[in-house]
């Protein structure tokens, strides 16, 4: 009894970590985007609010919790107001199976950084993070908005697009590790760096990492929320923290995207040389967050169709033609 109370008490503590360690993170890489995109563009930035504007980030969640929410008189009211839950919901659940770090001791009790370890870890993962799609798809059809319908109609062109493309460029190094487990995709790049997967499947690596773009709606494929335009998409219609749960959803995503490449390609948690593996997947995941920055900066966005063209007439065959070399040299 005491031993299923104390498993109890340490999921509940492991997804409260979860919860406000990336609610709190996806606000500062707000502030983090903004120095990037700023130097890269010859600017400042925030610097009014704080040294270095670094309390932009408070001002701009006191402005969320504060402003009006708005619900048009016309919209399908109960999914105009769940659509933003499911965003932010589904972005959080994924991150269960994750093994954020490896297992450390603490006060005589050791823990393991994830909240379920499951055999199935990667399908689960991709999932949940699939079924978030349907929150900008339900809020711009249940807006009564013309422009919010078109966001809509985007985001069922993304999502059957990368989806296709998600699974099967992963479908070659699963081949190789034999299991679903992060855990132990983690476990089988053990010993060193010329154990870690994307030597042994490049092409897997850039087929996953160009889906994990499309995955949290980033530049270039932010087709749902093209800000180069006048209005914003499905969230055309959305205020105040109602629009804050989709930005956190999507913030969210990027650190789940960045936490599986450095899983499943780059040695996941291993100690990376001389650098511990707690610090090793830090590094990588903080790479790939500045690679997200660095690609907004500096790529243009892509049309519908351009999309379209690229992940089914071109990625996917390349997915395929990578499973079926992968199972020959694995026969």
């Amino acid at each position: 009894m005491c031993t299923t109370t104390g498993f109890i008490i340490e999921t509940v503590i492991k997804l409260l970590v979860i919860l406000l360690v990336f609610s709190a993170l996806a606000g500062f890489a707000t502030y983090i985007e903004r120095k990037v995109l700023a130097f890269m563009q010859r600017r400042l930035g925030p610097m009014n609010v704080g040294p270095y504007g670094i309390l932009q980030v408070l001002a701009d969640g006191i402005k969320l919790f504060s402003k009006e929410d708005i619900v048009p008189q016309n919209s399908v009211k109960p999914i105009f107001k769940i659509a933003p839950i499911i965003a932010a919901a589904s972005a959080f659940t994924a991150m269960a199976a994750i093994p954020f770090l490896p297992e450390f001791t603490i006060f005589g009790h050791t823990v393991q950084p994830i909240v379920a370890d499951i055999n199935v870890g990667v399908l689960y993962v991709l999932g949940v993070m699939a079924i978030g799609m349907y929150a900008p798809l339900l809020a711009g059809m249940a807006s009564s908005n013309k422009w919010s319908l078109l966001g809509a109609a985007r985001t069922v062109i993304q999502f059957l697009s990368f989806e296709v493309v998600t699974g099967l460029s992963i479908i070659a190094p699963l081949m190789m590790v034999g299991s679903l487990s992060l855990i132990d995709i983690n476990d089988y790049q053990a010993g060193g760096m010329q154990n870690w997967l994307i030597w042994s499947q490049p092409i897997a690596f850039i087929l996953f990492l160009l889906s994990g773009y499309a995955e949290t709606n980033r530049t270039p494929f932010d087709l749902l929320e093209h800000e180069a335009e006048i209005v914003s998409g499905y969230a055309t219609e959305y205020s105040g923290m109602r629009w804050g749960l989709f930005f956190i959803g999507e913030y969210a995503n990027m650190f789940t995207v960045a936490f599986l490449v450095s899983i499943i390609f780059l040695g996941g948690y291993n100690p990376w040389g001389f650098i511990p593996g707690g610090i090793a997947i830090l590094l990588k995941v903080s790479f790939f967050i500045f690679l997200f920055l660095w690609v907004r900066a500096a790529w243009p966005h892509v049309r519908p169709d351009q999309l379209m063209w690229l992940f089914w007439k071109v990625l996917m065959p390349i997915a395929v033609v990578n499973i079926l070399i992968t199972g020959l040299l694995l026969m």
